[in-house]
């Protein structure tokens, strides 16, 4: 958790006291090569940061490294882990749906408008900051979420519809994890349903409630994106070396539903900040949360495109019936190895996205400023109760992505935040006294609100409108093929035996 101080200067001191040590590489850091790292990772940030000094010190170690490693170029790390790992497997079934063109069109779109929304979260969150700053309020063991800067600047109202979508959109984000892993793990060891795997899983993320909050994903941040960038060049390179499958075609787009849906599951893939304000309140200075999330933006497409091009490519329409898109390719040592990581990659992802909700559920029942790791740790065990079960009863991995980002994603973080905006900025004093102005490339207030407005008509008639009911209708057609609780959603059926046949008499020769 986040103490409240500055930069006295005792970290430098501290951090050679400290040294190297399993704890502090895997839990907060403080090395020389975890510094090096940063600085190599993003080198104008990490000037900015050395030279305005720390805002926060953390409890254990409060060396100066361990803070700065904590807060600046790891986020880029983090925010692009949160953009890829959902979708990275479904998104090859989405190019099916839409066609290539359409396909690649709707990533570039999707993610400007992605990058454009997570920065006025980045305004609002520091507007928010700032003007309780002047009321001399104190952050020290609080972490700020995305309803708490809605209220404050918007009033209730605008707290509990930011409060019911982002807890609703984490919740089945937590979900689809639990799913990946049971359909990824599926394709190394069938021996066991995916049902079966889902309980399992479900166990072993149950264990990210030790983790007390974001600043102890470190070690784990850097190995999460090395981990989707070995998956996502996989897929590219195993595509082209498998080349197309005989007869392949490639006839989408072919229907309105399929189309949509298609489009939702891309329009969640960019959707990917709804921890924005709990990663920016873990910066030194959160204004250049805004470059570090166009640069994620710019990575993962890097990502996306060639993989999900590839396959398409490759399968064409088999990718209709396949959501997953590890079930197309053949079985090998490669291809273990990227189901294996994705595995470990989901679980932190499955951590990044409950975290938020543990945050929630203990400031409901007054346990947020506790200090002590197994007491928050056991009341944050209900949050994952409902997590479990409800990826027991949707086991529906690629039509699930599409439902939340219709439903759930396009208020979360395209709609909300683009009114949010709006209303913040709407009289001549508060853009006057605004703690961040316009951006250079676009310095006008009217030009701002005439983005945002296109923001929210695109996403509610797009998004929600038609995005809403092609996947729900695509999600109901799920349920009637396969039912709730499914035991094993798009498993291969097992071959019949051929059917037993008693061996005629023998013919004897005299």
């Amino acid at each position: 958790m986040e103490q409240g101080g500055g930069g006295d200067g005792k970290g430098e001191d501290e951090e050679a006291a400290h040294g190297l040590s399993m704890t502090s590489l895997l839990w907060h850091g403080g090395s020389a090569w975890d510094a090096w790292f940063s600085c190599a990772s993003n080198q104008v940030l990490t000037h900015r940061l050395l030279r305005y000094g720390s805002r926060f010190d953390l409890v254990v170690p409060e060396g100066v490294w361990a803070v700065f490693s904590s807060r600046s170029p790891a986020l880029l790390i983090r925010v692009a882990m949160l953009q890829v790992a959902q979708v990275l497997l479904t998104l090859p079934y989405s190019f099916s749906q839409l066609g290539m063109l359409s396909g690649v069109i709707l990533q570039l779109f999707y993610g400007l408008l992605g990058s454009w929304t997570a920065y006025l979260i980045s305004v609002l969150y520091i507007e928010y900051r700032a003007r309780k700053e002047k009321e001399n309020v104190s952050f020290k063991n609080h972490v700020i979420q995305w309803f708490e800067v809605l209220d404050g600047l918007l009033g209730p109202y605008w707290k509990a519809a930011g409060l019911a979508f982002n807890c609703t959109f984490l919740l089945f984000g937590s979900v689809i994890q639990l799913i990946a892993c049971a359909s990824n793990i599926y394709y190394i060891n069938d021996r066991l349903d995916k049902r079966t795997w889902t309980y399992i899983f479900g166990a072993c993320c149950a264990t990210s409630v030790f983790i007390p909050s974001f600043h102890n994903y470190r070690i784990w941040s850097f190995l999460g994106l090395g981990m989707t960038t070995y998956t996502a060049w996989y897929l590219t390179i195993a595509a082209f070396v498998h080349g197309q499958v005989e007869g392949v075609t490639h006839s989408g787009p072919t229907k309105l539903v399929l189309y949509f849906t298609g489009a939702t599951n891309i329009l969640y893939t960019f959707g990917g900040h709804a921890v924005t304000v709990e990663i920016m309140h873990a910066m030194w200075k959160p204004q250049k949360f805004k470059y570090i999330y166009l640069m994620a933006t710019v990575y993962v497409f890097t990502l996306t495109l060639p993989s999900a091009a590839a396959m398409y490519w490759s399968f064409g329409d088999q990718l209709l019936t396949h959501s997953n898109a590890f079930s197309l390719l053949p079985h090998s040592g490669w291809r273990d190895a990227a189901v294996i990581l994705m595995l470990i990659h989901q679980f932190i992802t499955f951590g990044f996205a409950s975290t938020p909700l543990y945050f929630v559920w203990e400031k409901v029942i007054g346990m947020h400023d506790t200090k002590s790791i197994c007491l928050r740790a056991l009341v944050r065990l209900p949050v994952v109760i409902p997590i479990w079960f409800l990826a027991i009863v949707f086991p529906f991995f690629g039509p699930i992505n599409s439902a939340v980002g219709a439903l759930l994603v396009s208020f979360t973080v395209y709609i909300i935040p683009a009114m949010a905006h709006m209303l913040t900025y709407r009289t001549p004093s508060a853009r006057k006294n605004a703690a961040e102005k316009p951006p250079f490339f676009l310095p006008s207030w009217t030009a701002m609100y005439a983005v945002n407005a296109f923001v929210v008509a695109w996403v509610l008639v797009v998004g929600f409108g038609l995005g809403g009911w092609a996947s729900m209708t695509n999600f109901v057609k799920q349920v009637d093929t396969f039912g709730l609780f499914a035991k094993c959603y798009q498993c291969p059926k097992p071959q019949q035996p051929p059917p037993f046949s008693a061996p005629g008499p023998q013919m004897q020769h005299h």
